[in-house]
């Protein structure tokens, strides 16, 4: 048997990953995965899905996850990495095409910028939870000194206007292969679409065909990731567009990514296919 994990907001799963359930087709439940009750040696396989409360109990989700073994995926090494977005400045190290982006841990000054808009957001996030648009230095000072007061590492990028009119481009590989693509519409502007669990933003999306350029680096990222952990079972790369319009990496989400299968035709099927190719 195996286990999709989710949070108690999302007991039952989240309607879109209801789909991979179905595509299972019996050869799987949704188990909490801070649930007591749980009996998780009963499981072959943990497939981490709707965790999403974990962002304020990271080292207990992470220890959770350790205790699984072999049996979680993504597995422990790849949850460690891609929970704080100061992997960003790995990948860029790593000579890929990364959106500028400083960090601040509390105790640090914040980076000096010239005043135009920024993001600024937790590294240790998830659903654009904590995650606001900054006009002017201030402000963007303010939400710095806030995050850090709360414990958190901040993290600041150019807010980048093209995404006002192209949304960002989310490319889902599902057991190594890429699957299919959505756009994303902004969030950033003091959006107060929250869904009522309050873990994660309404977001706008519909699907979308990448442009060869987005494969181009969506398909770079999967590559320096596998020969970093080797091949992943799912993976989401969040894409936006730069100044020139050439697109950067914005997350690359391999813990608890909304995987979109409502709007990939066959891809709850196709990851259903890749978790029984892991499982032998």
């Amino acid at each position: 048997m195996i286990a999709l994990a989710t949070c108690s907001g999302f007991p039952e799963l989240e309607a879109d990953d209801q789909l991979l359930l179905q595509a299972l087709d019996g050869r799987a439940i949704a188990a909490v995965w801070d649930d007591p009750g749980v009996d998780w040696d009963a499981f072959e396989l943990v497939v981490v899905r709707n965790t999403w409360d974990y962002t304020d109990r990271l080292e207990d989700f992470l220890a959770w996850a350790e205790r699984l073994g072999d049996r979680v995926v993504n597995r422990l090494d790849v949850l460690r990495w891609t929970t704080d977005k100061r992997y960003l400045a790995e990948l860029a190290l790593a000579g890929l095409p990364v959106v500028p982006t400083s960090f601040a841990a509390p105790g640090e000054d914040p980076p000096t910028f010239t005043g135009g808009p920024v993001v600024v957001k937790p590294s240790i996030g998830a659903g654009s939870r904590g995650a606001a648009r900054r006009e002017g230095v201030r402000e963007a000072a303010e939400h710095i000194e806030r995050l850090q007061a709360e414990g958190h590492t901040a993290m600041i990028q150019p807010y980048l206007e093209r995404v006002d009119d192209a949304g960002e481009t989310a490319l889902l590989y599902l057991g190594g292969d890429f699957s299919h693509a959505v756009r994303k519409g902004a969030l950033l502007n003091d959006d107060p679409r929250t869904d009522p669990s309050g873990l994660f933003v309404s977001e706008d999306i519909s699907p979308r065909e990448p442009s060869g350029a987005e494969r181009v680096v969506g398909d770079r990222v999967m590559s320096w990731l596998t020969k970093r952990f080797g091949p992943p079972l799912y993976a989401r790369i969040d894409l936006i567009p730069g100044p020139d319009g050439a697109p950067l990496v914005l997350e690359a989400e391999l813990a608890e990514p909304s995987l979109f299968f409502a709007h990939g035709p066959g891809s709850a099927e196709r990851m259903a296919a890749a978790i029984g190719a892991w499982t032998g």
